[in-house]
């Protein structure tokens, strides 16, 4: 929960390859005060069942700045399977890059100001993906 002083994120993580919440997938959250200052590690945790992470660590006092990282790789190699399956026309090997992984990595940075909550879902596929401010 946030105060007059501080900002709060929350996340949740949507497979919509599959349409289902993507379940274990690691998120770290970093933090800067100011456009340049250095990022600050925070920690992380990794979405439940439902594709959220609700404990996700608290903003320092002047925070402007915030990173989310999604570590989607290990989450994408350990559905490979379940994914093509899923996707009737989608064909069982597809470039996918040299690890393939398309994005083994997204990262979200976005500004916050003292006392708003900012809910950032990420929609995620194999190929692309969106965020957007969520409530």
């Amino acid at each position: 929960m946030s105060t007059d002083t501080t900002a709060s994120v929350s996340t949740h993580i949507l497979d919509t390859s599959i349409g289902r919440p993507a379940e274990g997938v690691t998120i770290t959250l970093a933090a800067r005060a100011g456009s340049a200052a250095e990022w600050v590690a925070l920690g992380g945790s990794a979405t439940d069942a439902d594709g959220r992470c609700k404990d996700l660590p608290a903003l320092p006092e002047g925070t402007t700045h915030v990173r989310l990282d999604f570590l989607t790789e290990s989450y994408f190699l350990s559905k490979k399977d379940k994914q093509a399956e899923a996707q009737q026309d989608a064909p069982a090997h597809r470039d996918s890059g040299a690890a393939g992984v398309f994005f083994p990595e997204v990262a979200i940075t976005f500004a916050v100001v003292p006392g708003e909550h900012y809910h950032v879902p990420l929609l995620l596929n194999p190929f692309g993906y969106s965020v957007y401010r969520g409530s």
